[in-house]
């Protein structure tokens, strides 16, 4: 049995591991976005968003570099970045990898989703809801990052725009949200990958995982799994 992550425990595991278990942010954006580039098999645009999200998915920007995969990297709003997502930005620049303020899709086959995750309270607004729609209108396949753009981690919902999905790639634990409602539609193929959180952490939110999860593979498809 696997169990599921909401928005509010996803939160409070992530400050866990930096507070209490002494993991960097940093290192699991890494693991987060080598865990993204690894679904991505042909050249593959980019589309980031402020917060972690699209810290990871800047990550697996530069893995997509290293391997010649990457197309373009844009994202929302460079100069709100902070943390760690604003050392992935200055991780691609240092290689002379330009962050565009637009998406690029041009000869991208496929595009990383790492617009919105799993903070999502409302309707996406303004940039955000247009660029989602650019996504869908391109006819890429698209690998969202934890979960698909515009989609509510908790409930499934999609109280506007929201990215389709051919591929999800959910961090750690599943969200509820892919599970139910329009998750299920939009999520596409759902694969839980490991990136790197110690189960302790998921035990001080009260979630037991089975300790052998991960130990023969290090990312497993949703649909294998007992739920």
């Amino acid at each position: 049995m696997i169990p599921a992550l909401t928005a509010a425990k996803a939160h409070e595991v992530d400050r866990l591991v930096s507070e209490r278990y002494a993991i960097p942010v940093d290192w699991l954006m890494e693991a987060a976005g080598w865990q993204v580039a690894r679904h991505c098999r042909g050249r593959t645009a980019v589309v980031s968003g402020r917060g972690n999200n699209g810290g990871d998915g800047l990550a697996a920007a530069r893995h997509l570099h290293r391997w010649g995969r990457l197309a373009s990297v844009a994202c929302l709003d460079r100069e709100a970045l902070r943390g760690p997502a604003a050392a992935q930005a200055r991780a691609l620049e240092a290689l002379g990898i330009e962050i565009r303020s637009e998406p690029d899709l041009g000869d991208a086959q496929l595009v990383v989703d790492a617009l919105l995750g799993t903070g999502l309270n409302r309707a996406p607004e303004g940039r955000i809801s247009e660029w989602i729609e650019a996504i869908n209108a391109a006819g890429r396949r698209v690998i969202s990052v934890d979960v698909p753009s515009g989609l509510d981690a908790d409930t499934g919902q999609t109280p506007g725009a929201c990215v389709t999905a051919a591929v999800t790639v959910t961090l750690g634990l599943p969200k509820p949200g892919l599970l139910s409602g329009r998750g299920v539609e939009v999520a596409g193929e759902v694969w839980v990958a490991d990136i790197g959180i110690p189960f302790e952490a998921y035990r001080a939110v009260g979630i037991d995982v089975p300790a052998h999860l991960f130990s023969m593979h290090d990312r497993v498809q949703l649909s294998a799994l007992r739920l």
